[in-house]
């Protein structure tokens, strides 16, 4: 009976050690993994994303499914990355400063600790463009027009809010002047008012700028990378011309908060093999999409340093007015 009982506490403790094993061991068991993306289909952002998803596949053994969560500028999408379950089958692609700005203007149920950054694959800087016609030849023009007439240089973004509108207002406040903003629903539409003379200069991302200045239908004043984007290597960014603005649109993957470090790093390698990849890196560069790789930390980084530049900027002037 002894000997029984004995037996029986092993069986025990036998289970309740090999139930303790997490269940992340096996990650990625039989079971897809659900990419959501807080932009409609078809977009810019919803291409990348299936390209990734497509590409990531072989890398982390699995199947990546794109779910389309558009709604309330991006915070649908967010909020269900955010509350989903920790265990690595739910991803999030990210945009800046999408991601960030949201909770910084308004009570949202997510924050950044809520999501744990896994890779950065692509930063779009911004740029300064203006007509083939228009009478500013430099980007100093343009300053010193703003300058001698306060609020009569108008410029066109892809929304208020968006990262050209924001890259603006930083400008406002390094060079001191004050220009009048005109949104628009995209870069499309802004291209075709700047084309039709409706507005005065228009700021769109190096990746939407590339295909109208191979034509000669838009010229480029600045950019507003850390560096040249190899795109524009002619164009000077904004820091060499004296102003400390870098401002652009970076994508990336996160995970909900609590999702265990070796599948974070597992799903990070797999991003960093995808960017490698010569056939990836080829379409995209066919869609002028400026590839930048960051690995978790750097990533994490780089969302909290652009936060920390939003919410001051929101304190001293918030974007959008009540």
């Amino acid at each position: 009976m002894k000997k029984m009982t004995g037996l029986m506490m092993l069986l025990c403790a036998s289970f309740l050690i090999f139930s303790s094993v997490p269940a992340n061991a096996e990650w990625p068991a039989d079971q897809q993994i659900t990419m959501i993306v807080a932009y409609a289909p078809g977009g810019s952002t919803d291409i990348m994303a299936r390209l990734v998803a497509n590409y990531i596949e072989p890398y982390i053994g699995q199947k990546v499914v794109v779910l389309n969560k558009p709604g309330a500028g991006a915070e649908i999408g967010y909020t269900l990355v955010s509350e989903a379950k920790p265990d690595g089958y739910t991803v999030g692609f990210l945009n800046t400063p999408s991601i960030v700005a949201l909770p910084i203007r308004k009570k949202t149920k997510f924050t950044l600790d809520s999501f744990v950054p896994v890779a950065c694959l692509m930063d779009d800087p911004g740029t300064v463009l203006v007509r083939p016609d228009s009478p500013f030849k430099t980007m100093a023009d343009v300053i010193q027009y703003a300058k001698d007439n306060p609020e009569k240089l108008t410029y066109g973004v892809s929304g208020i809010g968006s990262d050209d509108h924001m890259a603006m207002l930083f400008l406002e406040r390094a060079a001191g002047f004050k220009a009048k903003v005109v949104p628009f629903t995209g870069a499309g539409p802004n291209r075709t008012a700047l084309l039709g003379g409706h507005i005065d200069i228009a700021l769109f991302n190096v990746s939407e700028a590339k295909e109208y200045t191979e034509t000669g239908q838009i010229r480029v004043l600045a950019q507003m990378g850390e560096e040249r984007d190899p795109l524009f290597p002619e164009v000077e960014t904004l820091r060499e011309m004296g102003y400390d603005v870098v401002m652009g649109s970076s994508r990336g993957i996160a995970m909900p908060a609590g999702v265990p470090s070796e599948i974070v790093d597992k799903f990070a390698e797999g991003m960093r093999k995808v960017v490698e990849n010569p056939e990836f890196r080829k379409k995209c560069e066919d869609a002028y999409l400026p590839l930048v790789y960051m690995n978790p930390a750097e990533y994490k980084k780089h969302l909290q340093d652009l936060s920390d530049r939003l919410a001051k900027l929101w304190a001293e002037d918030p974007w959008i007015k009540d």
